[in-house]
């Protein structure tokens, strides 16, 4: 590649990145609903034409900048998970998540509900889904047998997603009631299982 080559998709990248992070920051602001071309376009500084050049559209630039900030998560996540802390403290730290990582769950609830009405987002949209079950699978597999959870290790994952995504539509609606009692007794409840399975030499 000449060096003018690489000059040149330098800038793109450049440019594309000031998109997305733009983007990013008004979904989390305002909703995709109050996201104009030109408004984020003034946003990241860049010329608005670009946007359908450079993406082909708003709705794929806003499923990159869901992309983008899963994939930053998911590696936070997964060097959580492979630490050597006790499961619970795991558990705990992840739910802490739950509750600081409010700006991704405001652009994974708006590109949720833009893929309703978008058939062409959905396929990856899901497949976003389908990482996140991904990672619980690596974290539960490993403990699911010493900790005697009798479940199967799918409907395990389906429950902790379903635990997670109901709490984030809560909390996204302003309702909290509960949630800290809950998170206090799983803890518990996890802790005494460690206690037990240690004892019993697992």
């Amino acid at each position: 590649m000449s060096s003018a080559a690489a000059a040149i998709q330098e800038n793109r990248a450049r440019t594309e990145d000031r998109f997305l992070d733009a983007a990013e920051r008004l979904l989390v602001e305002v909703g995709f609903a109050g996201i104009t071309t030109r408004r984020l376009a003034e946003e990241a500084g860049a010329n608005h034409g670009l946007v359908h050049y450079y993406f082909g559209s708003m709705e794929q630039l806003y499923v990159r900048v869901l992309e983008r900030f899963t994939a930053r998560l998911i590696a936070r996540q997964r060097g959580l998970y492979s630490s050597d802390i006790p499961f619970a403290e795991k558990w705990r730290q992840a739910m802490h998540y739950l509750v600081t990582d409010r700006e991704y769950q405001k652009v994974w609830l708006e590109l949720q509900a833009l893929a309703w009405n978008r058939p062409e987002l959905r396929s990856r949209v899901a497949r976003i889904h389908g990482e996140w079950r991904a990672l619980l699978r690596e974290a539960f597999g490993p403990v699911r047998e010493r900790l005697d959870l009798d479940i199967p290790l799918d409907a395990l994952v389906a429950l902790v997603m379903t635990f997670n995504e109901g709490v984030i539509l809560d909390r996204a609606s302003g309702i909290t009631a509960g949630h800290r009692e809950l998170r206090d007794w799983t803890e518990e409840w996890l802790r005494q299982r460690e206690r037990r399975a240690k004892r019993s030499g697992r």
